[in-house]
């Protein structure tokens, strides 16, 4: 079969585009290098290196093509929105918003499930039964329905999105520590810590907590592009962070009218969302692959 070419792309073909991929997977510098400059180091560094304030703006420069155009500017490398904002400047602090929303979520939601998951594995019967019907009541909520019912109730916010998200993620984390567990406590060194008189509190802390953090840290890196991309998603329906906060999904959403006219402003933070996501889910594969000790082997 030949190889397919995108006009315009000479570069592009599948077959190079998968083979990328797979060498960014078995080589974490490449997505950890995205993750660097696009996230990292944006969200913690942003007044300093952001060159305008990402709320203000001048009517008599919006609309401003990137650098790179005709009747663009080097002051704004990337063009500005229909309010005279700097796009890269509002990306900038866009990537703290992102980073915050999704450590924030991620932990919360990993601290409910990672103990509701412990105590459903260990104690089974009942707590087990209970429990999981829980994760199975909060696998099925739509995402978005919920998100919409509490903008109505309090309106939209940060702590709105991270509520969604918690409610959202804690069962994910549930069910895999809980499926681990019910391996791990048929165990001989379990069955020698109760023997010898442990309690269950230190028999879930001690002993089978350290063995499902592999699992937990795989599960966590891929989260973070899933968070994301829930949240972008949302702040672009507007039942997510409200604006005029510079969130990616915000800026994305202010260009879709101006999508002919000045794509830029819906380009580069979708640009900023795609790869941020795919380097996660690189770095993510790439640490299930070597922390997996059957993974490992193979």
């Amino acid at each position: 079969m030949g190889t397919i070419t995108v006009p315009g792309l000479p570069w592009y073909s599948p077959p190079r585009v998968a083979h990328a991929l797979k060498q960014a997977r078995r080589y974490p510098l490449i997505p950890i290098f995205i993750l660097t400059f696009f996230l990292v180091i944006p969200a913690v560094f942003a007044p300093q290196v952001a060159p305008y304030d990402p709320l203000k703006g001048s009517l008599s420069k919006r609309l401003k093509a990137p650098a790179w155009q005709e009747g663009g500017s080097i002051a704004y490398p990337l063009g500005t929105d229909k309010m005279g904002r700097d796009i890269l400047s509002r990306m900038i602090y866009g990537a703290r918003v992102s980073l915050a929303v999704s450590l924030v979520a991620i932990v919360v939601g990993g601290l409910i499930g990672t103990t509701l998951g412990l105590m459903s594995g260990y104690f089974g019967g009942r707590v087990d039964a209970l429990l999981m019907r829980l994760v199975d009541i909060s696998l099925s909520l739509p995402t978005i329905l919920l998100a919409l019912v509490l903008v109505a109730a309090v309106g939209p916010s940060f702590w709105t999105v991270i509520t969604v998200l918690v409610v959202l993620l804690w069962a994910r984390y549930a069910r895999l520590v809980r499926g681990e567990t019910l391996s791990i406590k048929e165990r001989d060194f379990i069955a020698r810590a109760r023997v010898a008189g442990a309690s269950h509190t230190r028999i879930m802390t001690r002993y089978l907590l350290p063995n499902v953090v592999n699992s937990l840290i795989v599960l966590a890196t891929l989260q973070v592009g899933y968070v994301i991309l829930l949240e972008s998603a949302l702040s672009f329906l507007g039942a997510g962070l409200p604006r005029p906060t510079p969130a990616w999904g915000l800026m994305v959403a202010d260009g879709r009218e101006l999508i002919v006219t000045a794509w830029w402003v819906s380009m580069f933070p979708g640009l900023a969302i795609m790869l941020t996501v795919l380097a996660l889910n690189l770095l993510g594969d790439w640490l299930r692959d070597h922390l997996d000790p059957k993974l490992r082997n193979v």
